[in-house]
């Protein structure tokens, strides 16, 4: 049953990327983050009162509660650097880098959750490696922005990754005692307070009455997205290790690809094509 979850996590992952694109192309990132949060977090809420699992909150352990904040504080930190990344580079730019922190959450899985790698997970590791190098070294080189706009849009795309694959540890361990839509729910109530707190600060929420329908529409529909994302994400997660959960759920870049060239109208060029065929086929090897 993990792996349903695990392949609709993948599904709706991809179709955020490409509904937060559009969200986002006249409006902050911080802004349409915070105000994608409050969709997830209503969305999450629901799901728990759903299944009931409402009554539960009072068990939960000093210890689940610690790695439930500190999952969304890193989740929070992934988002806005995410966002930013998409605002300033393409969806085949930001995506395969964001999907990188495979490479990540496996180490991190064999040193903290002792999730042993096997050869064929290594092998995945070099394609997937060789794979996120081709598409990014490839547009990277074909944009027409400055050295240093390209180096900005790839920081924030790095550093999206590490807080990605320390999500996805914390994550785990934070939802091992405690039922998963829940989990998700507290985490949520921590990246809402970070998001909207970074807003506040820089004093960005004025730009709300600035946002047109078309934006206020695709930023809802971007939030509701990442919320069935994240509530099969964590449910395959429960139940499934992390190191076989991730990369399946990292296919969405098949999504993504698909939806920008639809959508957003970019296309791989044919050496990006072959670093996306290996970013797959290694994605498939780390499952064996």
């Amino acid at each position: 049953m993990w792996l349903l979850y695990a392949c609709g996590s993948a599904l709706f992952a991809g179709m955020t990327s490409i509904l937060a694109k559009i969200g986002i192309k006249n409006t902050d990132s911080n802004l349409a983050t915070a105000l994608r949060t409050i969709i997830v977090l209503l969305f999450s809420w629901v799901m728990v009162f759903v299944v009931g699992s409402q009554n539960t909150i009072d068990s939960i352990s000093a210890r689940t509660l610690l790695f439930l904040i500190l999952s969304g504080a890193a989740t929070g930190a992934s988002w806005l650097c995410y966002f930013r990344a998409l605002q300033l580079g393409t969806v085949n730019q930001v995506t395969p880098i964001d999907k990188s922190s495979t490479i990540l959450t496996i180490l991190l899985a064999f040193l903290f959750l002792g999730e042993v790698p096997t050869l064929f997970m290594g092998i995945g590791i070099i394609l997937l490696g060789l794979g996120t190098y081709l598409m990014i070294e490839k547009k990277t080189e074909a944009a027409g922005s400055s050295a240093s706009g390209r180096r900005t849009w790839l920081i924030y795309a790095l550093l999206s990754a590490i807080f990605a694959a320390l999500t996805s540890i914390l994550g785990k361990i934070g939802i091992q005692d405690i039922e998963s839509n829940l989990g998700t729910a507290i985490r949520t109530v921590v990246v809402l307070v970070i998001a909207w707190g970074i807003v506040l600060f820089q004093k960005k929420h004025t730009l709300m009455r600035e946002i047109d329908r078309k934006n206020w529409l695709f930023i809802g529909l971007s939030g509701l997205a990442t919320g069935l994302s994240w509530l099969c994400y964590y449910r395959a997660l429960q139940d499934g290790k992390a190191s076989l959960v991730v990369p399946i759920d990292k296919l969405s870049i098949v999504v993504t690809v698909i939806f920008s060239y639809i959508f957003l109208r970019e296309r791989l060029s044919a050496r990006s094509f072959i670093g996306l065929l290996l970013v797959v086929g290694g994605t498939l090897l780390l499952l064996f």
